[in-house]
């Protein structure tokens, strides 16, 4: 099974990136459709987010 490669791979999150994913989730994205945006892991998205405090939604 190939497992999805992203560019920003262990790369550290910019300011930018912190941005859009405040605002992101602000708007009530789910976390994958965030990460997809960002072009990050959805884990790398979860820890960054949790780290900072920024509540993404629960998409069910």
């Amino acid at each position: 099974m190939a497992k999805e490669h992203f560019e920003r791979h262990k790369q550290p999150w910019n300011a930018d990136e912190a941005g859009q994913l405040r605002t992101l989730a602000a708007k009530g994205k789910g976390l994958k459709e965030i990460a997809k945006a960002l072009n990050r892991s959805e884990e790398s998205t979860k820890d960054f987010a949790k780290k900072n405090k920024i509540a993404i939604a629960k998409k069910r």
